[in-house]
C-alpha cells in the first residue's frame, strides 16, 4: 500500500497553532491515515473482514472491542513550545518518543508562562489538585502576577550574568522556574496519543496542558477523521461501570427493552445495536 497523502492535513504541515502567552504545536509529519488503520486490521482478520465490514464499521468495532494494534500503524510527530510546568506533566506518558531542547547547549530564552487573570483561581475544595471554578480574588491575581513578573525576571537577569561571566550553562540555568518556557519534538502512535487525549481533555486535567490537547486533537482528526470519531463516541465521551454499580442498575433496567430496528434509527450500526441489547440483557 503506497504512502497515503491527506491535503487536508498536508494544509497544516508545519503550520503554527498558538497555545497559552508563547507557546504552540506544529505538526511536523504523520504516517497512515484512517485506511492504513483498517490494512493492519485486515492483514490480522484475513480477507473475510472485507466482505462483511465498510471501512467506518471496522474501524469502529476495534475501537469499542479494544482491540488497539491496528491503531499503533499510525504515527505523528508534533514540534511542541510549553512551559516547564507542562512538560512535566506531559513526560507522564512514556509511550511516545520524546527529543527536548537542552540548557546545556543552548541559552535558554527569556520566555516565561504568565496566566491570564481570568485563569488564577482559588483551590478548589473537592479537588486536591485542582483550581476551583470562580476567579481569585482581584488584589491576589495583582500580586501574584506582579510576583511572577519579578521573579522570572530577576531569575533570568542573573541566569545571564553567570553565562557572561563563563559559567557553565548547565549549572547557570539550575534556578530558572517552571514557567519558563521548552520546546520539543514528540513522536507518538494512534493507540496511545488517544490515551493522552482521553486523560488531557477531560475537565479535571489541568488547564494549561488541556488547551494543547485540544489543539492536538483538531490536528489528529484532520488526519484519520473516522477513528477520531470511534474514540469520541466509545472511549472520549463514555462511561464505565463498576461490578457493584451493574447490580444497582440491574433493579432499574429489568423491565426495560429496546428493539433492534430503534437503536438503528437512533444512529446505531446493526452490530452496535445487537452488542447494546446483549449488554442489556446482561443485566436481567
Amino acid at each position: 500500500m503506497a504512502r497515503v497523502n491527506n491535503p487536508k492535513a498536508d494544509e497544516i504541515l508545519d503550520k503554527q497553532f498558538d497555545v497559552l502567552d508563547h507557546g504552540f504545536v506544529r505538526l511536523i509529519d504523520y504516517m497512515g491515515s484512517d485506511a492504513a488503520i483498517v490494512q493492519a486490521a485486515r492483514v490480522s482478520y484475513g480477507d473475510g473482514t472485507r466482505k462483511v465490514s465498510e471501512d467506518r464499521g471496522l474501524i469502529r468495532y476495534l475501537m469499542r472491542h479494544r482491540h488497539t494494534s491496528p491503531f499503533e500503524m499510525v504515527e505523528f510527530k508534533f514540534h511542541v513550545k510549553l512551559p516547564i510546568f507542562v512538560a512535566r506533566q506531559w513526560i507522564r506518558h512514556r509511550t511516545a518518543n520524546v527529543n527536548e531542547l537542552s540548557g546545556r547547549y543552548s541559552v535558554m530564552k527569556e520566555e516565561f508562562y504568565i496566566p491570564d487573570e481570568d485563569n488564577i483561581r482559588p483551590q478548589s475544595s473537592d479537588n486536591k489538585q485542582g483550581r476551583a471554578s470562580e476567579m481569585a480574588p482581584e488584589d491576589l491575581c495583582r500580586r501574584f502576577v506582579e510576583y511572577l513578573n519579578k521573579s522570572q525576571k530577576d531569575a533570568y537577569s542573573n541566569y545571564q550574568k553567570f553565562v557572561g561571566d563563563d559559567l557553565a550553562r548547565e549549572i547557570a540555568r539550575i534556578n530558572l522556574p517552571l514557567s519558563l518556557y521548552t520546546e520539543w519534538y514528540w513522536k507518538i502512535d494512534l493507540h496511545n496519543l488517544f490515551h493522552f487525549l482521553r486523560l488531557r481533555l477531560d475537565p479535571h486535567a489541568q488547564l494549561e496542558i488541556r488547551l494543547y490537547a485540544e489543539i492536538m486533537a483538531d490536528m489528529v482528526k484532520t488526519v484519520c477523521p473516522v477513528a477520531c470519531e470511534a474514540f469520541e463516541d466509545f472511549i472520549l465521551n463514555s462511561v464505565t461501570f463498576s461490578g457493584p454499580e451493574l447490580e444497582i442498575l440491574k433493579d432499574s433496567l429489568s423491565t426495560f427493552k429496546l428493539k433492534k430496528d430503534e437503536l438503528v434509527a437512533r444512529g446505531l450500526s446493526s452490530g452496535e445495536a445487537t452488542e447494546l441489547i446483549r449488554k442489556l440483557k446482561r443485566l436481567k
